[in-house]
């Protein structure tokens, strides 16, 4: 599947292409250096990132969006699920799924809003704690790795430009 994507992995090395297909008109359906573009290049590094992540988290039975997820719930205790689907944009189903899962793992709990009798509140529990800790470790490794390819100039450079393609991304 990862091939169909354009995603082809040598050793440590992930590369995200996209081949151009023949167009048998005259017609270009989009315009020229369209696979140039900033939010390619952000897209492709996205892909690489996650494959990654994807990969190195299996062996622990976890996928990213369960690290994510109790990435959130051990930030914010006790958000409920609604108001978790809105932060990670996702559907309520997509993280009543997921919280279900991570619940039947003892990773997570569900308790009752002490003052809306209908809202669950999120929190972890000791297995989930150490499943976080062991996750953790696994996205720092990751993280080590990309910036020190990088160094701390460049790993604070992209740092600093990412974080003005979000304001500039949510001022449009």
């Amino acid at each position: 599947m990862l091939q169909a994507l354009g995603i082809c992995q040598t050793l440590d090395t992930y590369e995200v292409s996209y081949h151009r297909r023949v167009i048998r008109n005259d017609e270009e359906p989009v315009g020229l250096g369209a696979f140039d573009r900033v939010t390619w290049a952000l897209r492709r590094a996205e892909l690489a990132v996650q494959t990654l992540k994807e990969q190195r988290l299996r062996p622990l039975g976890m996928a990213p969006a369960h690290y994510t997820l109790l990435m959130s719930v051990h930030s914010e205790p006790g958000l409920a699920g609604a108001e978790l689907a809105r932060r990670l944009n996702v559907t309520p189903q997509a993280v009543a799924s997921l919280v279900a899962r991570l619940e039947s793992r003892g990773q997570l709990e569900r308790r009752a809003h002490p003052r809306h009798r209908h809202v669950q509140e999120l929190h972890l529990t000791d297995a989930g704690r150490e499943a976080l800790r062991a996750a953790d470790q696994v996205i720092a490794d990751i993280e080590r790795h990309i910036t020190d390819g990088l160094g701390p100039d460049e790993s604070a450079q992209l740092r600093t430009l990412l974080d003005q393609v979000s304001k500039t991304v949510r001022d449009a």
